[in-house]
């Protein structure tokens, strides 16, 4: 098989990849070669990948153990692996990294697309590692020492909440889960350390909730900086993979109202670690049924 050409889209994060097809079994050195790509990129764009649901899953298992679909989320049809990203299901147009509210979350993501809008419908992915770079070396020292739980249960403002977005809360939060994690992990293959808060980070361990908010909007603000952050414009036919150990993403609500569908599948992640070596703990809610722990 032929090795993989990785070309840069940004300084700090994403890479297209091409002279590999990722619809046939790849050998060993061309997983090494695409892990290796992961690492240093962050994000890596497929074009015209040619896959459905179980090649989309045949790809990702390359890497690792699979997660199902999300731990309270209903998966595709006979595909326990695969979720349904629809618009009409609702938008992730906040920023994330996946399930950080369990133990374990996936250490990475693949999105592919199937439907997508003539206009907008971008997907944005931060690298929380560029973020951790440009922090001004007094807030890197008191970042290096926080802890911050995530949960899946969240405060959403009345005014947003209506009876079908009420149904999906419901079931987004029909287990509850709170897990702390290092605001500062360390990237278990390079090494770098990298901002890991977003959407599902709540309040820093030992501060109120308005002093926990005030400080995550400030680390927030670096991961989000243009610099660190690429826009992806979807085609149809492309699979992007992100390092969800390491970044953030957006899925921009841009154009109006029109058909966006993906399906995500995810591998299995291992429990993050501080700069100290100390590991993430469980504070309530097992996510055993969602995923195994990856070596």
């Amino acid at each position: 098989m032929s090795e993989p050409r990785i070309t840069k889209i940004t300084s700090r994060i994403g890479a297209k990849v091409s002279g590999v097809d990722i619809s046939r079994p790849l050998d060993g050195a061309t997983v090494t070669a695409l892990s290796d790509a992961l690492a240093e990129h962050k994000a890596l764009v497929f074009d015209d990948v040619n896959l459905d649901d179980e090649g989309q899953q045949a790809f990702v298992r390359a890497f690792g153990e699979l997660t199902t679909a999300h731990p309270t989320v209903g998966a595709v049809n006979g595909a326990p692996n695969v979720l349904p990203v629809d618009s009409e299901r609702g938008r992730a147009n906040h920023w994330h990294t996946d399930v950080t509210f369990v133990l374990n979350p996936p250490q990475a993501t693949s999105l592919r697309s199937l439907t997508v809008p003539p206009y907008g419908g971008e997907t944005l992915i931060a690298s929380s590692a560029g973020a951790y770079r440009d922090l001004p070396e007094p807030l890197r020292r008191l970042a290096d020492g926080l802890w911050a739980e995530h949960t899946n249960d969240y405060a959403v403002a009345d005014e947003d909440i209506d009876d079908e977005r009420a149904a999906q809360r419901s079931q987004f939060t029909s287990i509850k889960y709170r897990t702390a994690h290092p605001v500062v992990r360390v990237h278990p293959l390079t090494g770098e350390r990298g901002l890991f808060i977003g959407g599902f980070a709540q309040r820093i361990v030992g501060l109120s909730v308005g002093e926990s908010r005030k400080l995550l909007e400030l680390l927030q603000s670096y991961v989000t900086r243009p610099e660190n952050v690429l826009r992806h414009r979807w085609s149809e036919n492309q699979l992007v993979l992100f390092d969800n150990r390491i970044t953030q993403h957006y899925a921009v609500d841009n154009y109006d109202g029109r058909p966006r569908r993906l399906h995500r599948v995810t591998l299995a992640g291992p429990v993050p670690v501080g700069i100290e070596g100390k590991e993430s703990y469980s504070i309530e809610g097992d996510a055993s049924h969602y995923t195994p722990v990856a070596a």
